[in-house]
């Protein structure tokens, strides 16, 4: 069994924990003794919070990428400094080779 299958059995296990949390608790919401107008009025309550939850958790998981994406970016250029810095070092030693090799010739 490979890491990605393992990775999908365990979202598929707590997406289905969620659901049959989800449904159960409907399902007690609405075979509890309360009028129907109670149970829609809670059962939209329930909804809104739940809705609300979702936004900000969304709103949480955004921040975080976008924080994630800035750091990558960070790194990537401080890395991109440094190659070039080892760039042009490495083009300065072949220019004084050359330079060291010219002047080895002439004195010949």
């Amino acid at each position: 069994m490979s890491a990605d299958d393992r990775s999908g059995g365990t979202s598929g296990v707590v997406l289905s924990f969620l659901v049959g949390a989800l449904s159960g608790a409907a399902l007690a919401i609405l075979f509890a003794p309360r009028s129907g107008r109670e149970t829609r009025e809670i059962l939209g309550e329930k909804l809104r919070e739940t809705t609300e939850r979702g936004r900000r958790a969304g709103e949480k998981v955004l921040e975080r990428g976008r924080e994630t994406a800035e750091d990558a970016a960070s790194y990537l250029e401080r890395q991109r400094e440094a190659l070039e810095k080892r760039r042009d070092r490495l083009a300065s030693a072949v220019e004084a080779g050359r330079q060291a090799y010219r002047d080895e010739k002439e004195k010949m």
